[in-house]
């Protein structure tokens, strides 16, 4: 009899790991693939030290049941073929959830990878959580089931500021800059056509594409802008790329608008300084300066620990959200948690968010904020120390920024 016993525990406890289950204290790694090196380095560093932050805290809060979160890092270079090879090496290391942001063209790369492993190999199936890549593909034609944005789309983003546009009458005339790469197509292409929807009388005067991390010297384009007489640049570039544009343009004292989707990035705003005062803005899920006081007291706390800015909000919504889903699911079995996932509402310091199930879209606030001195209207907080910071010049709820999808996701059968 004692020995049937002990044959039956075994086998229970071996169907509870075969399936899955969430164990007292499991520990949970989410493997961080993302551009750690090359010029685009300060940004994946950022992000990777505030998603560890927000897993540590996260961690300390947790019951001794509950799960915890470790963060293993990858540097893909930036690359895709390098984002392959480190995603099999988290794959190899028993890793089953992933987090990236930097770069849409590695976000495809990865989520083709992670369909055809799920094909072939289901019990290696692993989740990735898009903390930024913004492409629409990845939620339209080319959407997937172990995929969840918890980031808006460029579509999003410009549907959100072109409606902004709409009252700024001072804007008349728009260059568009954007790297040369699938995001920067993407956001060039809704640029247009959301402005000639909403502001047929805007005149796009250039809509040019730069090699991403290759230009160094910024000082042509700039003189370009200015020789067209645009009074406004929609610009979707983002690290050096964004860094090296605007300092050339304070260098030149170019008088323009500058609607970013990345000005707030580690490195950027120190580039700023009073030259864009009330000129350059940054459409992001989370402003500093926002009233959100549950963040803005993370904010406060990362700053006076680290002497950083804490911006990726998304990091929050993503750890969080997955922590939910997990004890939904009663497992840490990716397909089960991303059953679980897809459809959720979850509180955050935003307020009520949703991943939409279609597509897998989180449904949140947008938010644009405008460069402006520190003490002025809004702006009770400053990044990297400059004395200046973002205020909140627009708040959009989901629904005004939400696209439609083309999504037709295919799903595992539960």
């Amino acid at each position: 009899m004692h020995f049937l016993k002990r044959v039956r525990c075994h086998w229970v406890a071996m169907f509870i790991f075969c399936c899955g289950f969430a164990q007292a204290g499991e520990t949970v790694k989410i493997g961080f693939i993302d551009v750690l090196s090359g010029p685009f380095a300060l940004v994946g560093q950022g992000s990777l030290k505030q998603l560890k932050e927000v897993v540590l805290q996260l961690n300390a809060k947790s019951g001794a049941d509950d799960p915890k979160f470790e963060v293993v890092e990858f540097d893909n270079k930036g690359s895709t073929q390098e984002s392959i090879n480190v995603l099999k090496a988290a794959s190899d290391k028993g890793i089953r959830y992933i987090t990236q942001g930097g770069g849409s063209g590695v976000a495809l790369t990865l989520v083709d990878a992670l369909n055809k492993l799920a094909e072939r190999e289901p019990d290696r199936a692993m989740v990735f959580l898009n903390y930024s890549a913004m492409d629409p593909l990845l939620t339209n034609d080319r959407c997937s089931f172990w995929h969840f944005r918890f980031y808006p789309s460029s579509e999003m983003q410009m549907e959100a500021l072109t409606t902004y546009l709409v009252n700024r009458k001072d804007v008349k005339k728009v260059y568009l800059l954007n790297q040369d790469y699938t995001h920067g197509q993407q956001v060039s292409k809704a640029a247009r056509e959301y402005l000639t929807r909403k502001r047929p009388d805007v005149q796009i005067v250039a809509n040019e594409f730069i090699p991403m991390a290759q230009v160094r010297d910024f000082a042509p384009y700039v003189a370009k802008i200015a020789a067209t007489g645009a009074d406004t640049v929609i610009t979707s570039n983002w690290g050096s790329d964004l860094t090296l544009l605007l300092k050339a343009s304070k260098d030149f004292g170019l008088n323009v608008n500058y609607f970013t989707l990345n000005a707030n990035n580690p490195g950027t705003p120190t580039q700023l300084g009073s030259w864009g005062e009330n000129k350059v803005g940054v459409v992001w899920n989370w402003i500093s300066n926002a009233n959100t006081p549950e963040l803005e007291k993370i904010h406060i706390a990362y700053k006076k620990k680290y002497n950083e800015d804490f911006i990726f909000a998304a990091h929050w919504n993503t750890m969080n959200m997955l922590f939910q889903a997990i004890k939904q699911a009663k497992s840490t079995d990716p397909k089960k948690v991303a059953f679980a996932l897809e459809g959720m509402t979850y509180k955050s310091p935003l307020g009520e968010v949703k991943m939409r199930k279609t597509d897998h879209q989180l449904e949140a606030p947008l938010y644009l904020g405008m460069w402006a001195k520190q003490g002025s209207k809004g702006v009770k907080h400053d990044s990297e120390n400059t004395g200046y910071g973002f205020r909140t010049e627009a708040v959009w709820d989901a629904y005004i920024s939400s696209q439609p999808t083309s999504c037709q996701m295919k799903r595992p059968s539960p």
